[in-house]
């Protein structure tokens, strides 16, 4: 039967169908684990912004009981008055179980979201995954600054996508350039997203590589590879709050 087909396509001219290529959850290989990350962006009113601060350095200890804080910063270009923070969960079952448990936590309730609640203005949360090639790392050293470099690829899932992205990032991370924390792909909220984490000793040294990356032929050459298949991307420098655990 596959032959008497393979043999009327011929006969009119038709080629075989192209293999298409096997979708990836993952930018690299099949995720194996169930750890995820959740990105958390909140929007100050901007005469809260130093009150909500300091209200989170003083109250911060009652979250970080429920579950895992990755890091804390605020934004100091691309996003006044924000905040961006990132969570660790080992399952969606054990983030309902801290959600549920924050709800009946008398102390978190009333110390801490009954007064800052009235100090935001919106509030913003994404699922992701570290691509499986980008561990978590630390800085070098404290200090410095941190950038979040977030990337809305063409849809096609990581299988047409990750392998020009993970070139063009490992580009930047080498010796000369700013250090790598992690690499990201979305899970829940805008899909085809990938986000880049980045620590620099200050913004001048980003500035610095900035530059130093336009002229060094093995960076654009791995961008220009990677760039046809962005729709667009957009950053955000952030310094860490002093109760941060990566800063």
């Amino acid at each position: 039967m596959f032959k008497l087909l393979r043999f009327l396509r011929t006969a009119a001219g038709l080629r075989p169908p192209a293999a298409q290529p096997r979708a990836r959850l993952s930018s690299g290989p099949q995720q194996k684990h169930t750890t995820f990350y959740e990105f958390r962006t909140y929007s100050i009113r901007p005469d809260q912004n130093s009150a909500f601060l300091k209200l989170t350095n003083e109250k911060i200890h009652l979250r970080t009981a429920h579950s895992e804080l990755i890091g804390y910063w605020s934004v100091e270009y691309g996003g006044l008055n924000q905040v961006f923070h990132i969570w660790k969960y080992d399952s969606y079952a054990q983030r309902a179980a801290v959600r549920a448990a924050l709800a009946q936590d008398p102390c978190w309730m009333s110390e801490y979201i009954s007064m800052a609640i009235p100090m935001l203005t919106s509030q913003d949360n994404e699922v992701v995954y570290l691509i499986p090639w980008s561990p978590l790392q630390r800085p070098p050293q404290e200090g410095g600054v941190f950038e979040l470099v977030s990337f809305q690829m063409c849809p096609g899932s990581p299988a047409l996508w990750g392998d020009d992205f993970q070139a063009a990032v490992s580009s930047h991370d080498a010796p000369g350039y700013g250090k790598l924390m992690g690499a990201f792909h979305s899970e829940v909220g805008a899909l085809n997203r990938a986000h880049a984490l980045w620590w620099f000793e200050s913004a001048d040294q980003r500035a610095e590589v900035r530059h130093k990356a336009h002229t060094d032929p093995r960076v654009v050459a791995a961008v220009r590879s990677s760039v046809v298949h962005l729709d667009s991307q957009n950053n955000r420098l952030m310094f860490p709050c002093p109760f941060s655990p990566m800063k």
